[in-house]
C-alpha cells in the first residue's frame, strides 16, 4: 500500500472512531508499529490528527468544543464567585497550574502581582499575568487549538512530564459518581489527566450545571479531588459522595446573597 493511501485511510479510521491505538492501525494496514508511528507524525505535522502516548485523537474534536468566547459568558457571576473563593487558596511561593477552562481564566484575572510559578497551556491566562513582574509564567507550548485558545497535543503532554505543581486549579464540562470528572474534549482531557499525576493538592472549579453531567472524555475518578469549589445554586446532597470520600467542598456565596 502506497504511503498516500496509507495516510488516507489512517485519517479516514481516526476521525470515524475520535481516537485509535498504533497497534490496531499496523493490523488494520498491515505494517510496522514503527511505520504508523511515522504516518502518525507526519499527519500530525499536515494538522490532520493528534498523536497520543500509543495512539492518535481526531483533530475534528476541536469542531465540537465551544469556543472560549462563549464559554466565558455561560455562569459567569457563578464562576467569578468561585475563583474569588480559589484565590484564598493560593499562597506566596506556590507553584501552581491552571488549566484552559473559563473558571480557571477568572482566577488568573483575581491573581494579585506575587511570588509565584504558574503552569498553564492557556494562552489568554498567559497574557493575564504578562504584567505581573513577580509571577513566573511557564507556558506547555504544543498544538494550537483556536477554539480554546490553549496548547494541547503530545509537545504539551511531554513538557508536563518535566514539572511538579503543589495546586492544580482545573474545570471539566461534567463531574458524575460514577463516570467520575469528564470533559468533551479528548484533547483537553489527556492534558488534565496529566497534570493531575504531578499535582500535590487538585482544586475542581465547578459551576452547579456540570453537576451529575457525564462528557464524552473521562479525566479521572472523583477520588483524584482534595477540593472542589462550587456555586451556591448546587444541589449539596448531589455531592454527598465526595463528601464521604473525603473530598473538601467550599460553597461561596453568590454577590447578591452576600449583600
Amino acid at each position: 500500500m502506497l504511503a498516500g493511501v496509507r495516510h488516507h485511510k489512517i485519517k479516514e479510521m481516526v476521525d470515524e472512531r475520535g481516537t485509535i491505538r498504533v497497534t490496531e492501525l499496523s493490523q488494520l494496514l498491515g505494517v510496522t508499529d514503527e511505520t504508523i508511528r511515522r504516518d502518525l507524525e507526519r499527519l500530525e505535522g499536515q494538522g490532520k490528527l493528534y498523536r497520543t502516548h500509543g495512539g492518535a485523537i481526531s483533530a475534528k474534536q476541536e469542531e465540537d468544543d465551544v469556543p472560549h468566547f462563549q464559554r466565558e459568558v455561560i455562569n459567569k457571576e457563578e464562576k467569578i464567585i468561585v475563583a474569588r473563593e480559589a484565590i484564598k487558596l493560593i499562597e506566596e511561593g506556590d507553584i501552581i497550574f491552571l488549566d484552559a477552562s473559563s473558571s480557571a481564566l477568572y482566577l488568573a484575572r483575581l491573581i494579585p502581582d506575587m511570588r509565584l510559578t504558574v503552569l498553564t497551556n492557556s494562552i489568554q491566562i498567559c497574557v493575564v499575568l504578562s504584567g505581573h513582574s513577580k509571577i513566573q509564567v511557564i507556558s506547555t507550548g504544543g498544538n494550537l487549538s483556536a477554539r480554546s485558545m490553549s496548547y494541547v497535543g503530545q509537545v504539551a503532554l511531554n513538557t508536563l512530564d518535566s514539572y511538579y505543581v503543589d495546586k492544580l486549579f482545573f474545570s471539566c464540562k461534567g463531574l458524575d459518581e460514577d463516570w467520575g470528572i469528564s470533559d468533551g474534549n479528548e484533547l483537553q482531557a489527556l492534558v488534565k489527566q496529566k497534570i493531575i499525576e504531578r499535582a500535590t493538592k487538585r482544586i475542581l472549579l465547578l459551576d452547579h450545571s456540570k453537576l451529575g453531567k457525564k462528557a464524552f472524555a473521562r479525566i479521572s475518578s472523583c477520588a483524584c479531588i482534595n477540593t472542589i469549589i462550587v456555586d451556591s445554586k448546587t444541589e449539596l446532597d448531589k455531592l454527598g459522595f465526595l463528601k464521604d470520600q473525603g473530598t473538601e467542598i467550599l460553597l461561596p456565596r453568590l454577590a447578591k446573597e452576600a449583600h
